[in-house]
């Protein structure tokens, strides 16, 4: 559990921040709110602010809004003039705290925000129930609190980053950040500052110092996603980084120290790509201490309904609907298809179910009127493009 207490709250920040170590929670404090969004923006590990009401608020609360930083806020004050909460509170933020603290309001504030994070954890739970993925989560459950990296391998769509997220908040380091990177989707010459940071002046548009994602990750876990398709020349450096514990900044005079766990993952046969020369073959016995390799959805035809009625659930909460039930003819449909885009397909057709049916999703409010002539193998998006020319 970690807090972020923004401005000097009068002069109380000092005794909030006791309360909370007494609790055994991990403070981080700024005086501004650049400081505070610096050190928001830097680690993704902060469960709970405390803000000065008196730093505007309303801009703050806007500017995490538009980043996608969803921590409770709690606004803090002396005497505050009314319109100034009203105007807090109808900017997002959670609740407004009287100062001086009380010590048993600050924490029930910090148990609340606790409680609430355990049940996100809970929430993320793996969802599965055939037979291969419940001895899957057996090894995942045995090598989880220990500090080995884990490679984990399969098809697109199939659930590795989900199985990471099980990993991490179940390990040791659940406490801490976890921190996750697409190899793939960042283009070499920026993925080496994005991994390693850089310093100031180390190329031309470097105007301050960036930490880098191992250092984001510091203490906690970092997901290195489709780890594959990462250049030869980065995995050299990567390989240093996981062997030595040390980091180099771009631009950099001083190795940087961390303390990271390495979990991997990549749709590709890596042992193929080490005969090419693509990927490096002691880098991959590095990663590859454990490997858990995520079979494809068709090889585990008892996890389809639990995933569906799982994200029937999910979408109608988010769209503010009704829960929604499956007919049988549309879950015998659902059974028979081969799922070649895997669990992602199945969530991509499950939202597409809620917000096309009535309170029983069937197979035409999915498949469209003709869905009987779809084979097995029809493939997500011939479904869409036949059901959008026919409508």
């Amino acid at each position: 559990m970690r807090i972020l207490i923004i401005g000097s709250l009068q002069g109380h920040a000092t005794t909030i921040a006791h309360i909370a170590i007494k609790k055994g929670t991990k403070v981080t404090q700024a005086l501004t709110l650049d400081e505070g969004l610096s050190a928001l923006r830097s680690s993704q590990g902060i469960n709970l602010i405390f803000l000065d009401i008196l730093l505007n608020a309303p801009h703050f609360l806007k500017t995490i809004t538009n980043e996608f930083l969803f921590p409770p806020v709690v606004a803090c004050g002396v005497n505050v003039n009314p319109e100034r909460i009203k105007e807090a509170i109808e900017a997002g933020a959670k609740e407004f705290l009287p100062l001086p603290p009380d010590p048993e309001l600050i924490a029930a504030v910090i148990s609340t925000a606790a409680k609430e994070k355990s049940a996100v954890k809970e929430k993320s739970a793996f969802i599965f129930n055939d037979p291969i993925m419940k001895d899957l989560l057996k090894i995942a459950d045995k090598i989880a609190p220990s500090e080995a990296s884990v490679l984990l391998t399969g098809p697109s769509g199939t659930g590795k980053e989900v199985m990471a997220k099980y990993i991490h908040q179940n390990s040791k380091r659940s406490e801490n950040a976890f921190v996750t990177i697409n190899c793939a989707a960042i283009p070499e010459n920026l993925l080496e500052s994005e991994l390693f940071g850089h310093e100031k002046g180390a190329f031309t548009g470097a105007t301050a110092r960036r930490i880098g994602k191992f250092e984001e990750a510091n203490g906690g876990t970092l997901l290195l996603d489709e780890i594959s398709e990462m250049h030869p020349r980065l995995q050299a450096k990567l390989l240093r980084a996981i062997q030595e514990r040390v980091i180099d900044r771009v631009g950099g005079t001083q190795p940087v120290s961390i303390n990271i766990r390495i979990l991997a993952t990549s749709n590709r046969n890596i042992t193929k790509a080490i005969d090419k020369g693509e990927f490096r073959e002691d880098l991959y016995f590095r990663l590859n201490v454990i490997n858990l390799d995520i079979p494809e959805l068709k090889r585990r035809p008892k996890d389809i309904l639990p995933l569906a009625e799982h994200f029937i659930a999910k979408y109608c909460e988010l769209n503010h609907l009704n829960t929604k039930t499956m007919s049988q003819q549309f879950k015998d449909l659902i059974m028979k298809h081969s799922w070649r885009g895997n669990v992602r397909e199945l969530e991509n057709i499950m939202h597409r179910a809620v917000l096309l049916s009535q309170n029983t999703i069937e197979p035409s409010d999915v498949f469209g009127p003709n869905f009987k002539n779809f084979d097995a193998d029809a493939s997500i998006a011939s479904i869409y493009t036949h059901q959008t020319s026919t409508e």
